[in-house]
């Protein structure tokens, strides 16, 4: 069975989004990510943010990278429910420690929390009615 025959059968929200949409929404949300989570990496490698500040921008993308094989490859939905968490946290993180030094790259993950929130509760919906 394919992943996406796999992802069909599963029983889902009636407000989950068409593949396509999520397709969407990441290529808007990527750029974004690159540009602000790059702009923290070079801060941090320049020595003008510690890089505790950098470290929950790369727990966030470790996380990030490694849900889909988790989800699509793996088809393990408690943990790709738990990586989701780990993601939606460091986000409320990043914010955190870089609202005080560049303010703007915090405003910039509005999108990414709202879309991750979303996520989450459709990842722990799926989770919980595919037990």
């Amino acid at each position: 069975m394919t992943w996406m025959e796999w992802y069909n059968g599963l029983v889902k929200p009636s407000w989950t989004p068409e593949p396509r949409t999520i397709g969407l929404i990441w290529q808007i949300l990527y750029p974004v990510i690159i540009v602000s989570f790059g702009f923290v990496f070079v801060q941090a490698i320049r020595g003008k943010v510690p890089w505790i500040v950098a470290l929950p921008f790369a727990i966030n993308l470790v996380a990030n990278l490694i849900f889909t094989p988790i989800q699509f490859g793996m088809r393990n939905l408690p943990l790709a429910s738990v990586d989701i968490l780990v993601i939606w946290g460091t986000i409320v993180w990043m914010v955190v420690v870089i609202w005080q030094r560049y303010g703007w790259v915090a405003v910039a993950q509005v999108p990414y929390f709202v879309w991750v929130s979303i996520a989450t509760v459709l990842q722990l919906s799926i989770t919980f009615n595919n037990r």
